[in-house]
This record gives C-alpha cells, structure tokens and sequence, in this order.
C-alpha cells in the first residue's frame, strides 16, 4: 500500500512539475513574442521621435515644436502602454536576457504620459513649448542701443566682467526667462503626475529615481552617502573661494561666514566657478598655460576642436566617425534661425547616424564640451549592435561621466603630444592646475543633486506651487552656501532659468557622473600604466585602457551599471574616494590657506 502510495505520489510530482515546466516555457515563449514586437514598434517610433527632436532644436518655430510633441508623445504613450502590459509577466520566470529587458522597459520612458489623450497631448506640448521658450530666451540690457543677448552672450558677461552691477543685471535677465514659464510647468507637473498614476506610480520622481538598479526609496539614502564623503572638500573650496571674493568685491560685501551672491560666480546658476579662477587665484598659481588664448590665437573653430576629439578616442581603438557625422552635426551657431545651443548628442537611429549639436566657441571649456559630447557619441556607436532595449548606457550616469573621463585625460602632457603646448609645466604648477579643475567639478557638486531634489519634491507635493521659488533658494543655501543677488519672490521662477528643468531632463545623472568620472580615469589609468599622481595621468594612445574602455562600452545596458562598474574598476558602487584622491593635494593647499578662516555658512 505503502508503495503503491508512492508511486501514485511520484506520478503526481511528475505530472505537476511537467506542467510547471510547460507553462514556464509558454510564459517564456510569451514574453519573447513580446518583447520582439514591442522592440520593433519602438525602435520605429523612437526614430520619427528623434528626427523630429533634432529638427525641433535646430530650428525652433512653433511648427517643429508641434511636431516634436506630436512624435515625442506617440513614442512615450506606446511605451507607456507596453511598459503596463509587461506587468502580466513575473521576471523571476524569465530567462535574465528577457527579466532584464521587461525590467528597462518599465522604466523606459522618464515621463509617464496621462491614459486621457487630450492630457498627454497637452503633456507634450507643455515640455517643447518651455524648451523652446528657453531657447528663444533673451537679456535685453537697458543701455541705448544695446544689442539683446542670448544665453552665450549672458554666459560670457558672467564669465568675464568683475563689474557687479553688469553682473546683476545680466543675471536677472536672464532669471526673467524663467519666470514667464512657471504657469507651464505647474501644468506640466500636474500632468505628469497623472500619468505616473495611471501608471501605478506614486508620483512623476520614482521612474526618474529608478534608473539605478536599485528600489527607488534608497537613491535617495544613497545620494546622502555620496554628499557627505565629498562634502568637506566642497566646503573648503567654498570658504576659500569666499575669502578670496570678499577682498575683491568690497561693493558687494560678503559676511566671514555667510552665503556667496549668486551673481559674484561667474556662472548664471553658480554651477561652475572656472571662470573665477583668475580673480581667486594667488599670482604664484599661474597654471602655465592658456588653452583659451591658444586656441583663439590659432584661429581653431568648432569642426576642429570636434576633430581633435575624434582624435583622442581614436587613439584609444576606436573607428573614426562615420561621414554623416560631420555631414549633420551643428557645430557652430547657425546665422538666420533659432536654436537650441546647449550642447547635446543624439543617436537619430541607433545605428550609423549619430550627431552633436553645440554652439562651439575656441575656449578651453569648450574643448572639454567637445570631448564629453563625443564620449556620447562613440557610447552609441560602441552598443549599436545590441537589441534596442539595450541601446543605452549602463545608466544615464555612465554615458555623462564617459566623456568627461576623457576630458581628464587633457592634461598638459596630452596637450604637449598633440601641439597645443610647447613645454609641460613642472610640478609646482599642479595647484594651479587643480584649482581651476575643483571650481568646475567640485563646485558643480551640492548643484548636481540639488536640481532633483528639488524635482522629486515637487513632484510629490512636499514642495507646493506656491513655495516653488523659495524651495529651490533654500536647497541653494542649504547645498551649495548661495543666496539669491536680488529678493526673490513667488513671481519667480528660477528653476526654468536653467535647461534642464525647461525640457524635462533628469539632473541627477550628472552628479552621479561628476563621481563616477574619477572612478573611470583612475581605473583606466591604471591599465594605461600611469605611475604619476592621478592628476598627471593621461590614457591618450593607450591601447590597453582603450581595450577596456571599449569592452564597457559594448554592454549598452545588457547588464546592471554595477557590472559594468566592476568590468571597468573593480569596485562595486559608486564613491568619492577617486575625486578625493585626484584633489588630494589640492585638498591639503586649501588648509593652508584656511588657517584661522570661517568655513561653512549660516
């Protein structure tokens, strides 16, 4: 009897786990015919979206918004509505290739739009009509006569002049291009919310806060890990650079322990205090060179900067540009029609046509720019053979901070090599050096997280309509130790005074990549055999960090960005130890010269 049991039993057993076998191979067979139809309908989708994109912001009239709206909204709905169908599928059935394309997919678009088409229509419309609008932008100064600026000419009036009052008014008209779109965006956040709930979402900020391969609740415990191992070095440069304002501006005085008027910084959202350098730096910290005034002495333009980019990374391995790339990319402001300036890459098909868009200008800053943007660009020719859920980086952080890895490697050695410098400045001019480095990446750092944290509030309602612009000035403060030049009121809107927050692009990305950047140069570096201090280094014609560099590369998003990070480093998460080692000995200059100084703000 006994016996007969267990056979019966074993029968059974045999019966329900063929069963389960068969329906997890029909459940797999399932989410394969799905996912090809889904990455065929949106490879065709994103292809008219990011033609009409690249028209859109290269020729900005109200009938290539409309028609960037219309595309842009096709796309984000029809993945919207494959990102809700892929619920029905549990991903721990799944094979991990088809688990990690359901997975991207439900994250893919950033913005959710509303189920009501007239809304989602709306949606659209609202983000290219304020992108475009931040395009158009422009600081008419009072003076007769006074040509209109746009937002390169409001640039350089905060780069160059050391006339407070210049500076003031060219901040606050540029600040008067984000007021006028502040009802917008309350419409637009509205919105936004509706079709994360109609998605199943709390709020607009979880798809932007779970890009990371992690819950999205802990991005945010993780971005307060990251500010406080970096934050001690920031606020050494802040009190330095306070000090060294406070004894040029004495029309604009500063309190020993107080907040730095955005105005004195020498960029319009005190991102960026490279342009200081020459007001803050001791006489004995000349860097030894000037790229700018090479560049401009040498009458180089925008196309061969962009070559001298290509260069770099082809001296790494990698194959030169494809001719449409020089055919369409915008390298220079064009003369006779509005665009969209901010530098940007886009890969229009995923495959061969990949372009840039930037208004280049020959200044250091801008062979930087060209350098980061063609990271982007040869990250989308490096993944082009992969299926289209994995034509992306490992994360949106990782295709910011590939670029600007190999904006580290501009050292004078590089710039000697290729004939840009005569003679590589010896060791006593690395502080130099680093100081300028540190006012660009570690000033950018509290602003770099700020920008979404600030969005992620506002989306969830713990940042109301009506405290918008004080919100935004108290993150500043608390941040970055800014305060506003002039009184702000709820009549302003000065988050729209910046790009990002006008066309809807996460930011957070760029503070994970200010990090993340160091991490790369370090670990490639290394594999280039580098010895010298990390700051010295330079992977320029090294086959070796060029090799790993590619193998990274080639992943697109085939794999968790913490794959891809130990691939390339061997570390597991992103830290600031590399910007901490790099800054090393510019961290120590700095307590001696803060020796009896104030640091932090009240």
């Amino acid at each position: 009897m006994n016996d007969r049991r267990a056979v019966l039993v074993a029968l059974v057993f045999s019966l329900s786990s063929a069963a389960s076998a068969t329906k997890a191979r029909v459940l797999g067979d399932d989410a394969e015919f799905f996912i090809r139809e889904v990455e065929s309908k949106l490879e065709d989708a994103s292809l008219e979206a990011n033609r009409a994109e690249w028209v859109q912001k290269t020729y900005v009239t109200d009938d290539t918004s409309e028609i960037a709206a219309r595309a842009n909204r096709r796309r984000d709905e029809l993945a919207a509505d494959d990102a809700r169908r892929s619920r029905r599928f549990d991903l721990s059935r799944l094979t991990p290739t088809l688990a990690r394309k359901i997975t991207l997919l439900r994250r893919f678009p950033a913005l959710f739009p509303p189920l009501d088409p007239k809304s989602a229509a709306l949606l659209s419309r609202l983000i290219v009509d304020m992108e475009g609008e931040y395009g158009k932008g422009a600081y008419c100064p009072k003076a007769s006569g006074a040509a209109c600026l746009g937002i390169e000419g409001v640039t350089r009036v905060l780069a160059t002049s050391r006339d407070p009052k210049e500076l003031l008014a060219a901040w606050n008209g540029w600040a008067a291009v984000g007021r006028q779109m502040r009802p917008q965006f309350s419409q637009y956040v509205a919105l936004a919310n509706a079709g994360a709930r109609d998605a199943g979402l709390a709020d607009a900020g979880v798809p932007w806060r779970s890009t990371y391969d992690v819950p999205p609740e802990k991005i945010v415990l993780e971005v307060d890990r990251l500010w406080e191992e970096i934050r001690p070095l920031y606020v050494a440069l802040h009190a330095y650079v306070r000090m060294r304002l406070r004894a040029s501006y004495k029309s604009a005085p500063i309190a020993e322990k107080g907040l730095i008027p955005a105005h004195l910084l020498g960029n319009l959202w005190g991102q960026d205090w490279a342009n200081l350098f020459p007001l803050v730096a001791p006489k004995d910290l000349d860097p030894g060179f000037d790229l700018t005034r090479t560049l401009s002495r040498r009458g180089v333009n925008g196309i061969e900067i962009v070559r001298s980019a290509e260069r770099f990374f082809t001296s790494l391995g990698f194959p030169p540009l494809a001719k449409s790339f020089w055919e369409r990319s915008m390298f220079e402001r064009p003369v006779g029609r509005e665009v969209i300036c901010h530098a940007s890459a886009h890969s229009i098909d995923g495959a061969d046509d990949s372009r840039i868009k930037a208004c280049l200008e020959p200044t250091a800053e801008m062979f930087q720019v060209a350098h980061h943007e063609l990271g982007h660009v040869f990250y989308f020719n490096s993944y082009r053979s992969q299926s289209f859920l994995f034509k992306e980086g490992a994360s949106d952080a990782f295709h910011e901070a590939v670029g600007d890895a190999i904006a580290l490697s501009l050292t004078p050695g590089y710039l000697k090599k290729v004939g840009l410098l005569d003679e590589v400045p010896g060791p006593s001019k690395d502080i130099g050096l680093l100081l300028r480095q540190a006012l660009s990446k570690v000033a950018f750092l509290p602003f770099g997280l700020l920008v979404d944290q600030w969005r992620w509030k506002v989306f969830s309602g713990a940042i109301r309509p009506e405290n918008y612009n004080r919100s935004w000035w108290e993150l500043k403060r608390k941040y970055q130790g800014v305060s506003p030049p002039t009184p702000r009121s709820e009549a302003d809107f000065d988050p729209g005074a910046k790009y990002h927050v006008a066309a809807n692009v996460p930011y957070l990305r760029y503070f994970m990549a200010d990090l993340l950047q160091f991490q790369f140069h370090r670990a490639l570096s290394r594999a280039a055999g580098c010895t010298e201090p990390l700051h010295r280094c330079s992977i320029y014609q090294s086959a070796e960090a060029g090799a790993k560099l590619r193998a990274m590369l080639a992943l697109g998003a085939s794999r968790p960005w913490t794959e891809a990070l130990h691939q390339m480093t061997g570390e597991d998460r992103i830290d600031g130890a590399a910007l901490r080692e790099y800054f090393a000995p510019l961290e120590a200059w700095l307590e001696e010269q803060l020796r009896g100084e104030a640091r932090g703000w009240e």
